[in-house]
């Protein structure tokens, strides 16, 4: 059969991370990818759970953000430095990659 190539985007350190746990299996990251292609086409479907957050924990968060943003807009909430924003920022972004690896 034809062999074609395929191009997959992601991150640096996820890629160094496959590489190297693929190595331990004795096989490529072109191998297992091979291997993940092969079990979705024969099963149909993808052979590992994907699900979504509970609805319940985004509208907490959802429902958190308003009213902070309210207390906000009517000036019940102190200004922000854009350090203390950034440390928001990057404290909701771990949060998401720690829910991520849980969900793993």
């Amino acid at each position: 059969m034809a062999q074609v190539s395929m191009t997959v985007r992601m991150d640096s350190q996820l890629k160094q991370s496959f590489d190297a746990l693929c190595s331990q299996f004795g096989m490529s990251a072109n191998t297992a990818m091979n291997i993940f292609a092969n079990a979705v086409v024969v099963y149909r479907k993808i052979p590992f759970e994907i699900k979504a957050a509970d609805k319940d924990d985004s509208s907490k968060g959802l429902e958190s953000f308003l009213k902070i943003r309210k207390m906000a807009e009517s000036g019940q909430y102190p200004d922000l430095t854009l350090d203390e924003i950034n440390n928001e920022i990057k404290m909701a972004r771990e949060e998401i990659h720690r829910r991520e690896k849980d969900s793993l």
